[in-house]
């Protein structure tokens, strides 16, 4: 799959005339003009705005937002609200969110975004019947309990766990790799399917640990790693553990490459960490924008930049693309939560991150895997992993 991919036709049409109108919109939380008139709907957002891994949410909150201020400033469509609800990435939070969302009795929801909290949040969700669709939870047991409510637009981590092992062992060469999660539902089922794929492509796993994400102090897990010598240090977790780890082992002289998965994948990690994340390499089931040529694709960049005054980031285009899956919903008249979950069973377009089309267990019909290096304290995106090659170090 390649950063440039056609778009239907309508969202062509909408991106390209409200760019204005999205950049006259401001950053306001409320996503457009509400819930005003008898044909008005509301959606929630579910994932963290506050925390210490919250840009992850916002950057999917902020996709969502776009999309629906492009639908309010179409002519004689249905006005659309979307309710904002923060778990601060914690699965005891997220689950009072989702009965504040069965209380709102909103239409639908986009997430919840991280895998721990929708594991205690979509539960609930089912039981209500409230369609959701999470733009970045990638546990591949989430697709594992027979929901019929839940969807998510990007692949799981038996897709990038085993893509990004094989990275490690056959582009870069590591012989020997450690191997650290944060204990999370995520960081470990991202873990595991690495450490299974190393041994299957001939490496050796040297070391497997755990860590803390609220610890400060890793140097039980560092001077362990720092024995073993490895080739490689692969990261199951979040960029915020994933600064602090990386800063330690530098620090400590582990030179080994230093790899981790889309829950590390933003600019706030090579912030945290400082020059110690140079050269680190991060994968992702979601795409980057940045750059591409398709016109749609420009239009939702050139959007989004006008809306929030940045460049759209990671889970960015998800965010956009799934609250796009309810709208076309809502402007078929689907305006109920059954109706609509109805309706996503047939979606089937090219979205600006990829090609959405659900598979009857929620899952995404296809996937891919996309990497990124920190080159001089910046993310730089190299592309699909069949082709990506890392950056020469200077």
């Amino acid at each position: 799959m390649t950063r440039q991919v056609l778009r239907y036709s309508g969202v062509i049409a909408a991106a390209a005339a409200v760019v204005v109108a999205a950049g006259a919109c401001g950053s306001s939380k409320s996503g457009g003009s509400g819930g005003g008139g008898s044909g008005s709907v509301t959606l929630g957002f579910m994932g963290a705005q506050t925390g210490p891994n919250a840009q992850l949410g916002i950057n999917i909150s902020d996709g969502a937002q776009l999309a629906v201020a492009q639908h309010n400033a179409k002519k004689g469509v249905a006005q659309v609200k979307l309710k904002i609800y923060d778990t601060q990435g914690d699965p005891t939070q997220a689950s009072s969110q989702a009965k504040k969302v069965v209380q709102d009795k909103d239409a639908g929801v986009i997430g919840p975004a991280f895998s721990g909290e929708s594991k205690t949040a979509l539960p609930i969700l089912e039981a209500a019947k409230i369609p959701n669709i999470s733009a970045s939870a990638t546990a591949v047991a989430l697709a594992q309990n027979g929901y019929k409510y839940w969807h998510r637009v990007l692949a799981n981590d038996n897709v990038q766990g085993p893509g990004a092992a094989d990275f490690l062992v056959k582009t870069i060469g590591a012989k020997k790799i450690a191997v650290i999660d944060d204990q999370s539902e995520y960081g470990l089922g991202l873990g595991q399917a690495v450490r299974k794929q190393i041994k299957a492509d001939g490496a050796t796993d040297v070391k497997d640990d755990t860590i803390d994400p609220n610890g400060s102090d890793y140097s039980s897990t560092v001077n362990t790693v720092k024995a073993a010598k490895p080739d490689a240090v692969y990261f199951g977790g979040y960029y915020s553990a994933a600064a602090k780890l990386v800063k330690q082992l530098r620090d400590a002289g582990v030179t080994g490459t230093f790899m981790s998965g889309d829950g590390t994948l933003d600019q706030k990690f090579p912030d945290g960490a400082g020059p110690a994340a140079n050269g680190s390499v991060l994968t992702c089931t979601c795409s980057s924008v940045i750059g591409s040529t398709d016109p749609a694709v420009m239009a939702f960049e050139k959007a989004y930049k006008a809306k929030y005054k940045t460049e759209p980031a990671t889970y960015s285009s998800e965010g956009f693309d799934a609250a796009n899956a309810f709208l076309m919903a809502i402007d078929a008249g689907k305006k109920t939560p059954d109706a609509i979950n109805s309706y996503l069973s047939t979606i089937n377009f090219q979205g600006v991150s990829k090609k959405i089309q659900f598979a009857k267990s929620g899952e995404l019909q296809a996937g891919a895997i996309f990497v990124s290096e920190v080159v001089k304290g910046k993310l730089k995106y190299l592309g699909d992993i069949s082709t990506a090659k890392p950056v020469p170090s200077s």
